[in-house]
């Protein structure tokens, strides 16, 4: 087990490489359709995707939780 401590990398880095693998999986089949290479092309452009993913999320995760931190305490307080 890992320390509590890699938590959030740990989740970016599952969180980002189970988006990337939808995204570019999508992306792919619209674009070179259903055939031979499919799974070649998907898996490359899911690397690619993935390898600019995962530093993106951990960059845009502290300010994403600071936005929701406030919609969420302003939803709390004009419920009073």
């Amino acid at each position: 087990m890992l320390p509590e401590r890699f938590a959030p990398a740990l989740f970016g880095l599952i969180l980002s490489g189970l988006m990337s693998l939808v995204v570019s999986g999508i992306s792919t089949i619209r674009a070179s359709g259903p055939g031979a290479n499919f799974l070649d092309l998907w898996m490359g452009a899911w690397l690619m995707a993935w390898l600019i993913a995962f530093p993106l999320v951990l960059l845009v995760a502290p300010i994403t939780r600071r936005i929701v931190q406030r919609i969420v305490n302003t939803s709390a307080q004009t419920q009073r």
